[in-house]
């Protein structure tokens, strides 16, 4: 997460953090990447406004190995030095969608009881 944020942005971070898991199975469901590369997906995805600090990142990393959601790997070596790259497996797929799905049904919720259901049709959204 960037050092540079706003008061006002320290509730949205961390509803963020807690979904970390799932940012990461989404940064995985294109393509293979390695660590480095996961942590530029998602900082480039937000246009900068969001970074996950790479501890927490390499920390999500082995929880998801162990738990079976993504399966890691060495690449060949190039520029001097291996790297580990990730790849989600079907089970992860399977708890990505169903974590989408709890997502978009909480914000529902929380959109309808704050009346800004329609700020998500205005073109704030991706």
């Amino acid at each position: 997460m960037s050092n540079t944020e706003a008061p006002d942005d320290a509730f949205a971070a961390d509803l963020l953090r807690g979904h970390t898991d799932t940012i990461v199975l989404g940064a995985l469901r294109g393509a293979d990447r390695y660590g480095f590369e996961i942590y530029k997906a998602i900082r480039d995805a937000t246009g900068g406004g969001y970074e996950i600090k790479e501890a927490t990142l390499y920390a999500a990393y082995r929880r998801l190995v162990k738990d079976g959601l993504i399966e890691a790997y060495w690449g060949d070596e190039s520029q001097g030095g291996r790297r580990k790259y990730y790849r989600i497996t079907d089970a992860g797929r399977a708890v990505y969608r169903n974590n989408v799905r709890a997502w978009v049904a909480t914000r529902r919720i929380i959109d309808s009881l704050l009346g800004t259901e329609g700020d998500r049709t205005k073109g704030n959204h991706r």
